[in-house]
Order: structure tokens, then sequence, then C-alpha cells
């Protein structure tokens, strides 16, 4: 028997809202999860994400049941390139969740970084909390460290600053400052606060130049400081609750709010590599 939302008894939360909290997933994924039939409220499939569950309802995914919510953690993870962000890959290439220290419970990222992408990923148990800082509401800014192969005109570098459009795709203002040239390599550092599909090699590509090394350093107050390669390292509550309490857009702006070992670090961040 599937159980309509137009049946459910319950008053209370949406049951996607539920398993975001729960970790399980983002909210929307957890939309998809459901609408695959793979959610169950006491005892009967659900068919739609629209459907409220109460504090007593008896929920299982896959048909286990779902634990309660813990409080809300956050983790800056430096992900290593050659490691997808995702739980499932149907080809079967390795995922970061196979390669995060044991221990952790489980969670999601806040975004993504592709496959030949590395830096800084935060991670999280609560989906909603992914959402929220997934919005380009938020308006945080994420910061990159971009190797470029080709030649691209200083003309061409300021005007990202205005947006460009490419392919049909319009991308919003993009921060660009030259590190330093070397030969037909170029290092960027790059600012911008949409982060859409592949958004930097798709641009860079646009402008005849090519990405050969893509590194996440910041993404909003969080910084990727020394942290080593596949080395997770959780962001202390206070800070956390300070940074949510004053809320994502005054600390927007520049970006230099720090987590943990990462603002004593940060002095050091245009220091520690040399590329």
């Amino acid at each position: 028997m599937t159980l309509k939302s137009k049946d459910s008894p319950f008053a209370g939360e949406r049951i996607a809202k539920r398993l975001a909290r729960a970790g399980i997933a983002s909210r929307r994924d957890a939309e998809k999860i459901i609408l695959a039939g793979r959610v169950a409220i006491d005892g009967q499939v659900i068919s739609s994400p629209a459907f409220n569950v109460g504090l007593d309802s008896a929920i299982t995914v896959d048909g286990k049941a779902l634990v309660e919510a813990e409080p809300t953690r956050l983790w800056r993870y430096h992900k290593p390139k050659g490691l997808l962000t995702t739980h499932r890959d149907p080809e079967g290439r390795p995922t970061i969740f196979e390669h995060l220290p044991a221990g952790l419970p489980r969670v999601i990222s806040v975004g993504r970084l592709d496959i030949n992408s590395e830096g800084l990923l935060l991670l999280t148990n609560d989906g909603e909390l992914a959402r929220r800082m997934e919005l380009p509401a938020t308006g945080w800014l994420r910061r990159y460290r971009v190797r470029i192969h080709g030649t691209i005109s200083d003309s061409q570098i300021t005007a990202l600053g205005n947006g460009i459009e490419v392919g049909g795709i319009h991308y919003g203002p993009i921060e660009a400052t030259v590190d330093r040239s070397q030969g037909s390599n170029i290092w960027l550092t790059l600012g911008l606060r949409e982060g859409k599909n592949r958004e930097i090699r798709r641009v860079i590509e646009h402008l005849g130049g090519q990405v050969t090394r893509l590194i996440r350093t910041a993404y909003g107050p969080f910084q990727l400081g020394m942290l080593p390669p596949s080395g997770v390292e959780e962001i202390p509550a206070k800070m956390m609750q300070q940074t949510f309490k004053e809320g994502p857009q005054k600390n927007a702006a520049s970006g230099r709010t720090r987590s943990s070992s990462a603002s004593k670090e940060a002095g050091h961040e245009n220091r520690r590599r040399k590329p």
C-alpha cells in the first residue's frame, strides 16, 4: 500500500525536511529518495515528498529505521583530486565518502567539487544546513586558486568582474586576480558567489585557456588553511553558532572569518603553496 500526501493524518514537518535534518541527504536529494519508493512511514511506503510527519512517526529508509537527528555539526575536509563528491557512483569510481576517516557520523557535502578539483569541502550531518549554505542568497564568496594553461589577456580577466555568458548560461561577477605567470601557465585567484556546475572550467575554456589545477581555498567564512589532503577537522560548535547567529550576509562580503586552526593559519595561506 502506498500512502498519498492527501491521506496524511500527521501534523508536523515535511518528511523530506525530517530526512535532511537526520543527515540522510539534502532536502532535494531526500525528495528523490522518497519518489524512488525507498521511504516508509509506519510500515507504509509513501509516494510523495508532500507528506507531513509527527514526532512519533516510525520512519524507515531502505528498510532501516531513521535515527533521531543529532546536534548539528560541521567539518572542514580537504578533498584530494580523483574522488567524486557523491554517495554512489554507477561506474564504481571512488568517492569521498568511501575515504573519510572512521568514526564520522553519516554526513553530506555542502555543494560539490568535481573529480579533478581539490581543496575545501564542507561536510555536515544536517541536510537543512547544507541546503541553507548552498543557496546563492547567502552571498558567501567561494574562493579558488586556479592554474591555467594558455593565454588570457588582462582585459579578459578584468571583464569577469561584470559577469559573462557562456553557451547561453549567464555567470555572475567573478573576482579575478593574477598571482603569477610563468611561460604558458598562469595562476589566478578567483572568487564567485554562485558556484554553478563546472563554472570556472567553462568560463576559462570560453576565454581560450585550460584549467590544469583547481583548488578551493575558502567557502564563505571557512578556510582551507593548512589542513592536509584528505584531512578532516570539525568546526567548533561555538564558532558555528556565532557564524550562523550573525548570518551569512554579514560574513559574506569579506569571507575573512576563519574556522578553528584555520584562523591561526590564515596569514600563511598565500605563502604555504608554491605552484
